[in-house]
């Protein structure tokens, strides 16, 4: 909902009679914090309790309770009370008690999540089929959300009372939000290799090889901590050092991941029909995240090109998560996923996602800002507008196929709720 809200309040000519222009930044909160934020939580939540023992389940279950009436909260805050929007990076708010009040809820029950997480992690082990390599990655990944987690209370207990509004929000989820981005990424090579080996395809990766690039994206988590002892939150090394911390240790690992899932997606055998929508979630995942990539080396200034190189990533993910979701379900009792439906999906929302980053990349070419809509967006010349249009057209083809993962989801839960009653 949130996101047809921001694509027709950026869309020419519709954002001049799109009678809520001024709810953009509060949907661009909303919007980002539940695709982001949230959807990646819950699926490490989901990924997290396959792999794990049997212990702490009461934690499991208080994490999912705190999480879904968080998340609840934070949906409904628009509309319960007004707020300033605060774009602050990684975690947006609505400054308000009601939307702050839904974030940490949602965040104590992360805290459970990950508490259990570690907790009930099976032993790993080295296994010629790779099973303890995906062990490993998802443990990297959990206790890279740990360190996430204490580095936001760190910001917090460290902040000087004298901050407020967008500085306050910004240097607050600046640190923790910079390793998050390690923990989703964990996420996505776990769902690359997942899917590689569910294709039947010869493994590029050694499983020792596949464990040293996971414990590579996990060391370069802890030089968090000393980075926070060696310079205050609000300090411009602070800040710089994050930065590089992300740029240099999260990308180390991602070349050799992403060369060996391409080789694993090119000789794997010719895929059944339940196997084709998983090659394609997965093609399409590397596409959007390697153009992403590439869009963030051509970032110069603050326009939407950052938007661009964002929306690469993060769909990148997300479109990993959607295959490796196909591949589930069935396992987990549920009905097989509309074979046809769910192999048409990822083309769909990954095309649009990527028409809608082009359009984003052109339009920053002319200057035009991020994080702006309607009259503010001041596009000038046929040029700028068929650029926004473009944006705006994948972006309604990316929403619709969204969407459509949903219908393919809810139609395999259902099916076997009824042939199971």
């Amino acid at each position: 909902m949130f996101s047809i809200l921001l694509v027709l309040s950026r869309a020419p000519y519709v954002k001049d009679f799109f009678p809520l222009v001024d709810f953009f930044k509060v949907a661009l909160v909303v919007h980002v914090d539940l695709s982001v934020l949230v959807w990646f939580a819950a699926f490490g939540g989901l990924l997290w309790s396959l792999h794990g023992t049997q212990r702490l389940l009461a934690s499991g279950w208080a994490a999912l309770a705190l999480c879904a009436a968080g998340t609840a909260v934070m949906a409904a805050a628009p509309f319960a009370q007004a707020a300033a929007p605060v774009m602050s990076n990684y975690v947006p708010v609505l400054d308000g008690p009601v939307f702050i009040s839904g974030l940490l809820i949602f965040g104590i029950g992360c805290a459970f999540l990950v508490v259990r997480a570690m907790a009930a992690a099976p032993a790993v082990g080295i296994r010629p089929d790779g099973a303890g390599a995906l062990r490993f990655g998802l443990n990297a990944a959990a206790v890279s959300a740990g360190v996430a987690l204490f580095a936001f209370a760190w910001s917090w207990l460290a902040l000087p009372a004298s901050l407020d509004g967008k500085a306050y929000y910004e240097v607050l989820f600046w640190g923790g939000g910079h390793v998050l981005q390690f923990t989703w990424t964990l996420l996505m090579f776990v769902a690359w290799l997942w899917l590689a080996d569910a294709l039947g395809a010869r493994a590029a990766l050694s499983p020792r090889i596949a464990m040293l690039l996971f414990g590579v994206g996990l060391v370069s988590v802890f030089a968090t901590p000393v980075i926070y002892l060696a310079y205050d939150v609000t300090s411009v090394p602070h800040y710089r050092l994050q930065t590089w911390l992300m740029r240099i240790g999260g990308g180390l690992a991602i070349a050799p991941f992403a060369a060996a899932t391409l080789y694993a997606l090119f000789t794997a055998p010719r895929p059944t029909p339940e196997q084709r929508p998983l090659r394609a979630a997965l093609a399409w995942s590397l596409v959007l995240f390697g153009a992403g990539g590439l869009i963030g080396l051509l970032i110069n200034g603050s326009n939407v090109k950052i938007p661009a190189h964002y929306h690469g990533a993060i769909v990148g993910i997300t479109l990993a998560f959607m295959g490796l979701a196909y591949h589930l379900l069935p396992r987990m009792g549920y009905a097989r996923p509309n074979a046809r439906l769910a192999r048409l999906q990822p083309a769909i929302y990954g095309a649009g996602q990527l028409a809608h980053i082009a359009g984003l990349v052109w339009s920053g070419g002319y200057g035009v800002q991020r994080k702006v809509a309607g009259a503010e967006e001041v596009l000038r010349g046929f040029d700028q507008v068929a650029a926004m249009g473009l944006m705006g057209l994948g972006g309604l083809a990316a929403v619709a196929g969204g969407l459509l993962f949903i219908v393919i989801v809810c139609e395999a839960l259902w099916t076997s709720s009824g042939s199971r009653s």
